[in-house]
């Protein structure tokens, strides 16, 4: 089945306050965000003609561009808008979206103090991020071979396309091996995240995932500790190492995308998706649907 290239879909994409046809909305080649980085971005998902979590998402894509040392030209209550008007143009009830904020061509170099900054929204059908048809199943993951970097070295904690380069190199480095992603470590070796999930643990009902200050503190991640917190479930937040996987029965990965997906393989480690991973999926399912029927 062929794929349609992203640079060649219908439709408009919101493009610095306006609506543009979709082949037309473009950027010139010598951009700094394409050269240097300069650029932030969001994953959203949008049930039912609703986007979950809308606000946190636009003002963590705010917060983001801040932490690269640029603000971003339209207010959250604009971005709001925007991504609404988007959604609502593009006809789609169950879409993905994707902000992204970038310096613009002005200066050419590590100083872009001067540099426009842009801010465009596009919105797509968004299937499954993994095949439903195994995704009860538990997926593979591989080791990466790269680590999260130590927050002195980079903005850790903004969604920025930069710290995204890694992953990419880790994710298909897994595929290429037969597993669906990899998981990270952090520049300590402790366990951190996937290439764009962050990951949990379970061991005798008891709910582990790494502490989320190296790496970003998924929205969904926080959705569903909150989610296992009114069930009584206990979450533990803290460092984990590598070997400890063996002690833990069941593995799951949550993100946007990903939603909740249950884990049965990392590397040398096994994992069975039982009933509390069923639960949360279950429970995460009900959160964005009466969500999107809401209001």
């Amino acid at each position: 089945m062929s794929v349609i290239p992203f640079d060649e879909r219908e439709g408009t994409i919101w493009f610095d306050g306006a609506m543009v046809p979709w082949r037309d909305a473009k950027i010139h080649v010598l951009s700094h965000g394409l050269h240097y980085g300069s650029a932030v971005f969001e994953g959203e998902r949008a049930y039912g003609g609703r986007i979950f979590k809308s606000r946190e998402h636009s003002e963590r894509l705010r917060r983001s561009a801040e932490l690269l040392d640029f603000t971003i030209p339209f207010s959250v209550d604009e971005i709001e808008a925007a991504k609404a008007h988007v959604l609502a143009t593009s006809g789609l009830q169950d879409a993905y979206l994707r902000p992204v904020a970038w310096r613009g061509s002005e200066m050419m170099g590590v100083a872009a103090q001067k540099n426009t900054i842009h801010l465009a929204i596009a919105a797509w059908e968004w299937p499954s991020y993994f095949d439903p048809a195994t995704k009860m199943k538990g997926i593979r993951l591989d080791l990466a071979d790269y680590r999260r970097p130590d927050p002195r070295t980079a903005p850790s904690t903004s969604k920025a396309a930069g710290l995204y380069m890694i992953c990419t190199i880790s994710k298909h480095r897994a595929e290429n091996k037969g597993y669906a992603d990899a998981l990270m470590l952090d520049w300590e070796d402790n366990v951190a995240e996937c290439t764009g999930a962050n990951v949990f643990f379970v061991q005798d009902g008891v709910i582990h995932t790494p502490q989320a200050d190296r790496f970003l503190n998924g929205i969904t991640r926080q959705t569903v500790i909150e989610l296992a917190k009114r069930r009584g479930i206990r979450v533990v937040e803290r460092r984990i190492r590598p070997e400890e996987m063996a002690g833990f029965s069941e593995c799951f990965i949550t993100g946007s995308a990903a939603e909740v997906t249950p884990v049965s393989e990392i590397g040398p480690y096994r994992f069975t998706p039982a009933e509390l991973t069923k639960t949360l999926m279950d429970d995460y399912s009900a959160e964005v649907q009466p969500h999107a029927a809401a209001a």
